[in-house]
């Protein structure tokens, strides 16, 4: 008994299940930045009341004035 090739033939991918995979991925990848993007500009926030306060400054909080 005698192979011919010697090796198994692969599976087909199905390309649709592949191409929700990649667009899930991505999802995931945008969340995942913007949630970074939001972390990082509270940090800076929170980091110049701080100095603020430690420089013995009064009312260092923010103030959100009504939109017009």
């Amino acid at each position: 008994m005698t192979d011919e090739g010697g090796e198994k033939p692969k599976p087909h991918e199905d390309e649709g299940s592949r191409a929700i995979e990649n667009a899930v991925m991505l999802g995931f990848f945008a969340v995942l930045v913007a949630a970074g993007i939001w972390l990082l500009s509270t940090m800076a926030d929170v980091r110049k009341v701080q100095d603020c306060a430690a420089q013995g400054r009064r009312n260092c909080g923010t103030i959100d004035a009504p939109v017009r």
